[in-house]
């Protein structure tokens, strides 16, 4: 017997979506009329939609060109965020030195923003791309730190012990046991961690002008075109959700493998 399809599963987000779109239209004919309405929005902005890669100028682009140029400084600042924060979880874990000396600094350090970072990276490198990725690897390495080391910490202690009985070398016994037992404490730190970085590369956008999504959004705000910063905020929201999705997936391939 052929199990039959939930079809919940498609028509509740699309009630949540078409509720969504109801109030926005009523709340802008209503409450806020400077607020642009669902088709206001989409036939002001559609050019950026429907050819998303063109150029005319360095802001004004199609939203694919824009969301490139920000998720190539995601990348940047994201893949440095792990290269560091995976060796000093892995190091808070093992070694009681360590943590007691550099835990106070991670708990004054991790909750600064990103807004605080951005003008220390600009006195730093005195260019923005540099300060923007500083910013997101400054910003993004927290949660894989600290959850990298609640993972190593977590161990049962029989599997150590195994390890021990073996007589497994210390680099044997990091990578046969400890490294796969942490693992998935590791990639919720790197979902996470993914998660921080788009937020903090569009606030950087914001505050430097750099082309991207964020710069865009800023440049259309200070126009005062309305549709622009709605579609800049939806772009945002969907690439957020598309990149916590592919990390999800990711995830669940390792913990199954």
């Amino acid at each position: 017997m052929t199990k039959r399809p939930d079809w919940s599963n498609l028509a509740l987000p699309l009630c949540g979506f078409a509720s969504a779109l109801l109030l926005w239209t009523i709340f802008s004919r209503t409450v806020a009329p400077d607020l642009p309405s669902p088709i206001r929005t989409w036939t002001e902005s559609k050019q950026y939609i429907l050819d998303p890669f063109f150029k005319d100028g360095e802001m004004n682009q199609g939203m694919g060109r824009l969301a490139f140029y920000s998720l190539v400084r995601v990348a940047k600042g994201y893949t440095l965020a792990i290269l560091v924060g995976t060796p000093v979880g892995f190091l808070l874990g093992l070694s009681r030195v360590f943590s007691r000396a550099f835990d106070p600094l991670i708990q004054i350090l991790r909750p600064i923003s990103p807004l605080a970072w951005l003008p220390l990276g600009m006195i730093i490198f005195q260019r923005s791309e540099p300060a923007a990725i500083f910013t997101i690897a400054t910003c993004a390495m927290w949660p894989t730190v600290l959850n990298t080391a609640v993972g190593v910490r977590s161990i049962q202690p029989d599997y150590l012990n195994v390890g021990r009985v073996l007589r497994l070398s210390p680099a044997r016994m990091l990578f046969k046991v400890i490294v796969p037992a942490t693992l998935p404490y590791v990639f919720t730190g790197y979902r996470l961690s993914l998660g921080i970085a788009w937020l903090v590369i569009v606030a950087s956008e914001m505050l430097t002008g750099a082309p991207g999504v964020g710069g865009f959004l800023w440049q259309e705000y200070n126009a005062l075109v309305y549709s622009h910063i709605i579609l800049a905020i939806l772009t945002i929201g969907l690439i957020g959700f598309a990149l916590d999705r592919l990390m999800g997936l990711v995830e669940q391939r390792f913990r199954t493998a």
